[in-house]
């Protein structure tokens, strides 16, 4: 076993590009390929600018080079002269950094950047680092294009990137090949979750990582807003050295889920990246550090804890898109993203915008299930907003909208979540709360489940278990934007159990929450009232009165209709004291 040896290099890292889809189209052909144009083209290359391959795999090359600008010469020369070849494309990163030799392979910071850069190559290119970039002369650097910052797997910090060839549009799509053409990306978001990668150096971790990337495929498919690639495609990535957008446009996905596992002693660490394969940028990052004492709830934890918070990161990614998209390219899908921006929003003028827009959506595809739910529910949490001017028909369309939803899905679980909804608010809250839970059994892991569970709970005089709700919806989407709803409606339930200070507190924290929506400082002023703090009540409904100039006890008992009279009766009396018009 030889001593390590450490040394400063430029290193470039080069693949084959689609090696496994060749090799099982025709093994031969690409073999026999491969050995002619080692034989003249890669060998000839390496030894003419100084290169020493240092390791060698089946589809690709890692290559030490004393000098930067050799190495960026060979690596321009391998690409243009597979400009012409039939079916061989190859990708290329160069990185200067540290490297360590040891028994015959080669480990470091430079190989380690080189393998990131070339991941993200499209077939033809050579990606350089900024550090590569500096070190050339003005003449070799104009040759690059971008220097565009990118976060890389595995590498702590961002690293700009330089691309080989400058391509403009038109040129990129005179080039595009029909045969190597992207699957087309479908109407509603898609993701694909990628083997996780083991990195304890354990074979026994194998099987939690996949297991992990396996229950996170298993839960996300029971989002019927997302396109979940099923195990058997994204597994065919395994072990393999793969950039995300070659994963994407592979797949046809909008969105790859990676991530990692290291377990050290007894405790395990989870890392997990959420990626727009469009950009490359990551949406989401997180981290779980956990004790090992239980493998399996370990598993279970961490699933359902990214799950639930990449669902709503996708949700808020497709909404930004729908915005920048002009009227006149708006599809329905595109609409119905515009419609959850309103409702979330949660006030009257955008429930008016979010009715709206769900049902232009219903109107340009009659097929889609969930855009009739969103309608039935926008309606629901409009009358419940206490600013509605005909209650009865609005929960009329409800119904008539829900029951369009579930005879198009009547398993996904928002058609039955608004079904559930609508069943409270007829007063039928046992049927309502049933359902609810039947969706919660359909996807455990929809935060918004849980808020319309609260308020079914809620209107049954059920606040130990609305209590019990809010809390679940908080630990699966502690930063959703409903947080303010849940927060006030927990604050509601405190009140009517007369745990008034700590009513007061969580109300206030709504009030302060993204978003703050006016039952949230009515809850506040009522709690006040009840705790003796008169004055601080009445300055309190001064902000409702300027968000809602027209606030009255009649929007209040618009709004509970539904809920337990003597709770109720209780609200509108300390809002009559504190000088609130019939």
């Amino acid at each position: 076993m030889s001593a390590p040896t450490r040394k400063l290099a430029a290193i470039l890292a080069a693949e084959v590009v689609g090696y496994s889809r060749l090799m099982g189209e025709d093994q031969a052909r690409t073999l026999d390929a491969l050995r002619q144009l080692r034989k003249e083209l890669f060998e000839p290359v390496v030894d003419e600018y100084r290169g020493n391959v240092v390791k060698r795999m089946g589809d690709g090359w890692i290559v030490e080079f004393a000098s930067v600008s050799d190495a960026v010469d060979c690596a321009i020369r391998f690409q243009l002269g597979l400009a012409d070849h039939e079916f061989i494309r190859l990708r290329a990163g160069i990185h200067i950094g540290e490297v360590v030799f040891e028994d015959e392979d080669v480990f470091g910071e430079g190989v380690n950047v080189a393998a990131r850069l070339e991941e993200l190559a499209e077939p033809g290119e050579v990606l350089i680092s900024d550090t590569v970039h500096n070190s050339l002369d003005e003449k070799s650097a104009q040759q690059f294009g971008g220097g565009d910052s990118q976060d890389l797997k595995n590498i702590a910090r961002p690293v700009q990137v330089w691309r080989w060839p400058v391509v403009s549009d038109t040129d990129a799509v005179a080039t595009t090949g029909s045969e190597d053409a992207p699957v087309p990306l479908p109407d509603k978001p898609s993701i694909a979750v990628l083997p996780f990668n083991n990195m304890s150096g354990d074979p026994e971790q194998e099987y939690f990582a996949d297991g992990m990337a396996e229950d996170i495929i298993t839960g996300l498919s029971r989002f019927g807003s997302l396109l979940v690639i099923a195990r058997n495609s994204t597994f065919s990535f395994k072990g393999q050295s793969i950039g995300v957008k070659q994963v994407a446009e592979t797949l046809g996905v909008r969105y790859v889920l990676e991530g990692s596992i290291r377990k050290g002693g007894e405790r395990i660490r989870v890392t997990a990246q959420l990626i727009d394969a469009d950009s490359g940028n990551h949406i989401w990052a997180d981290r779980f550090d956990r004790e090992v004492a239980d493998i399996f709830a370990v598993q279970d934890e961490v699933t359902g804890a990214i799950i639930a918070a990449i669902a709503p990161e996708i949700d808020q990614f497709e909404i930004e898109r729908s915005r920048r998209k002009l009227p006149a390219e708006l599809d329905a899908w595109d609409l119905y993203q515009k419609g959850l921006a309103a409702y979330h929003r949660s006030v009257s003028m955008d429930f008016i915008s979010s009715i709206d827009t769900f049902d232009q959506a219903t109107q340009l595809d009659p097929e889609f299930a969930l855009a009739w739910a969103m309608a039935a529910l926008a309606r629901t949490q409009y009358v419940l907003n206490g600013q509605s001017k005909d209650r009865g028909m609005l929960i009329r369309e409800a119904r008539e909208k829900v029951q369009m939803a579930l005879r198009l899905s009547p398993r996904d679980p928002l058609c039955v979540l608004a079904d559930g909804t609508v069943h409270s608010y007829y007063g039928e809250h046992q049927i309502g709360i049933a359902k609810l839970q039947d969706a919660i059994k359909l996807n455990p892991n929809l935060a918004l489940a849980y808020l319309l569970l609260g308020q079914a709970r809620d209107a049954a005089g059920q606040y130990e278990e609305t209590i019990a709700a809010t809390d679940e919806f908080v630990r699966l989407s502690p930063r959703d934007v409903e947080i303010c709803k849940v927060l006030t409606m927990r604050a509601y339930s405190l009140l009517h159990l007369h745990r008034f200070a700590e009513a007061a507190e969580t109300a206030y924290r709504a009030m302060h929450a993204p978003n703050p929506t006016v039952w949230a400082f009515v809850s506040y002023g009522i709690c006040l009232f009840y705790l003796g703090r008169k004055e601080d009540a009445k300055l309190a409904l001064d902000e409702v009165y300027s968000k809602f100039p027209d606030f009255s006890q009649a929007h209040v008992l618009e709004a509970l209709h539904h809920h337990d009279p003597e709770h109720v009766r209780r609200e509108i009396d300390a809002l009559r004291e504190l000088g609130v018009p019939d």
